[in-house]
């Protein structure tokens, strides 16, 4: 084992219940920062803390190395990635890993803004860093699709395409990364193919056995604008996850 442990956030979600196995596999003792207390359990530890509030930060990377910054929601990731960041250099922190999203500069929507934001608080913070952007999860993916397959008639926004990666994939990549020296701004992550939204909710309804009615509709605004220009795609110099949405469609559905 190392001597120091790694600090996970979002450890408690998707993409880190991929992650934590992965560290504990290679050797590592991780801590996990997490609001809500939880026992230690096969070599992970968790410690209780809020990025957006600013609380049990300084506890949480105490004697870490390195960090993997995992956690994000639906707004505030630039202010609670700020707030780590103070932590961390504070701590002497040598490696701290984050995942973005592909589209972090070019997509005019709050959230996308804020994972900008996060970026440059990382990159501009004087830690060694290695940074991933990532493409939408099958699991968004799959949530997106239920939700418009339980609609009478599902809507066909025109012109957006998504190129869904497997989380596990995902995970794979910040592992190794995590494990390596800092790397900076590494390619993108996406998935094998690129589907109309369209298309990954009828391939769902398909393997749900349900049919649903159609309605095409234009996307308005810099918005619409900035999905029809493939603004949050990366077709060029990325890298490509394995695992398709076919089979993740298959291993969830059935």
């Amino acid at each position: 084992m190392t001597n120091s442990p790694l600090l996970v956030t979002g450890g408690t979600g998707t993409l880190g219940g991929h992650v934590l196995p992965l560290l504990r596999a290679a050797g590592h003792d991780v801590r996990v920062l997490t609001r809500g207390a939880r026992p230690a359990a096969d070599g992970v530890h968790f410690v209780t803390g809020d990025l957006l509030k600013d609380e049990g930060i300084e506890a949480a990377v105490d004697g870490v190395g390195t960090v993997l910054h995992l956690a994000g929601g639906a707004k505030g990731d630039d202010l609670a990635t700020r707030h780590l960041v103070r932590a961390a250099q504070r701590a002497g922190v040598r490696h701290l890993v984050y995942i973005s999203v592909v589209g972090a500069d070019r997509l005019p929507l709050g959230y996308f803004r804020s994972k900008l934001g996060a970026e440059r608080a990382v990159a501009d913070s004087g830690l060694p860093y290695s940074m991933l952007r990532a493409a939408q999860f099958h699991d968004l993916a799959l949530k997106v699709a239920a939700g418009m397959g339980r609609l009478p008639v599902v809507p066909a926004p025109g012109g957006i395409r998504w190129q869904p990666v497997d989380s596990r994939d995902v995970a794979a990549r910040l592992v190794e990364l995590a494990l390596d020296e800092p790397a900076g701004l590494v390619p993108d992550l996406v998935g094998p193919a690129v589907y109309p939204l369209s298309e990954l909710v009828r391939s769902y309804l398909k393997a749900r056995g349900r049919r649903r009615p159609a309605l095409p509709v234009r996307v308005p605004g810099k918005v619409g604008r900035a999905y029809r220009a493939g603004d949050n795609l990366t077709l060029v110099g990325a890298e490509q996850g394995g695992r398709t949405w076919e089979a993740f469609l298959a291993e969830r559905v059935g």
